[in-house]
């Protein structure tokens, strides 16, 4: 997948670009019927489908102390994508040039100026330009006025549940992870770099690798079936998030045991891919204690995973 960090200054031309705008966070299973409407259509032309994915999300540049966790970095959804049959992704930075930009100045200096769009899909929800003020009639009339096709995709129901990112946000904030595959069409995952911990679990019998989430939404507090994929080998592990009470870190951390895995990997990326809630977080009255409640949820890890 070829890959643009700046749509407003972009020179290079595709053919027949069809083109999807969005925040695309999560690149869930309404994001991916989207993304298949955007293939056919590129298809049908012998175009180029693409993607313009707006970074960061405009919730964090209008509220940076509110805004809501990320569900996919940029990185992991350059690779979801490129997986889904994406062949170029643009990234519009947003910025208050970019939150100024009129609905119409979009449309000419953005679609047409720069992309030279043949085509563009959206969501049932797209909204665009300054306060949000383009919708897709507004699109569909510029498609008309300047010779572009469009099409809208509708929403997508599951269980009575409309899928979208602020639903998978809050159940992964609410440690549901095992009902996300439904919605994401995959589990959960975070990925980063391994840092170097106080060794304490070493010491308890139970060394971890501790991971900073960075921006990703994480899990609530509680112990979890994991996998760990690190150099491309996934292993089993229980995985605490939280403060650890027996122990008490000063902030949450995500803190995993890998199941028959030995070795320093600090400095490493490793990705933890969330299954399953095991039970919430819990203070012990020592450390003995913990200890026999670590070796219970490490058989209970492979309990689960051996009944899958």
């Amino acid at each position: 997948m070829h890959i643009i960090t700046d749509a407003r200054t972009t020179s290079e031309r595709f053919p027949g670009l069809v083109l999807a705008v969005g925040c695309f966070d999560g690149v869930h299973l309404g994001h991916r019927q989207i993304v298949t409407a955007l293939i056919e259509e590129a298809e049908k032309i012998g175009g180029t489908p693409g993607i313009m994915t707006l970074d960061p999300n405009p919730r964090q540049f209008f509220s940076p102390g509110s805004a809501p966790n990320i569900l996919t970095p940029g990185r992991v959804k350059c690779k979801l994508l490129a997986a889904l049959g994406v062949q170029i992704l643009y990234f519009l930075p947003f910025d208050a040039r970019t939150a100024a930009m009129a609905s119409g100045t979009f449309v000419q200096e953005i679609l047409l100026d720069r992309c030279r769009i043949q085509g563009i899909i959206a969501g049932h929800d797209f909204a665009f330009g300054k306060g949000a003020a383009g919708n897709y009639e507004f699109l569909k009339e510029s498609g008309e006025k300047y010779g572009f096709f469009t099409r809208q995709v509708p929403p997508l129901i599951t269980g009575g549940q409309r899928i979208s990112s602020t639903l998978i946000r809050e159940l992964i904030l609410q440690g549901e992870v095992d009902t996300l595959p439904r919605y994401l069409g995959r589990h959960y995952s975070i990925t980063g770099v391994v840092q170097s911990g106080r060794g304490i679990g070493r010491t308890l019998g139970f060394p971890t690798v501790n991971l900073d989430p960075g921006e990703c939404a994480i899990p609530a507090h509680g112990v979890y079936a994991a996998r760990a994929r690190l150099k491309g080998v996934a292993y089993q592990a229980a995985v605490n998030i939280g403060i650890a009470p027996t122990i008490q870190h000063d902030k949450p951390m995500i803190e995993a045991h890998l199941l028959d895995f030995s070795g320093n990997i600090t400095g490493e990326e490793i990705e933890v891919i969330f299954y399953r809630r095991m039970r919430p977080e819990q203070r012990f009255h020592s450390r003995e204690a913990l200890v026999d409640a670590i070796a219970c949820d490490v058989e209970v890890v492979r309990e689960y995973f051996s009944a899958l």
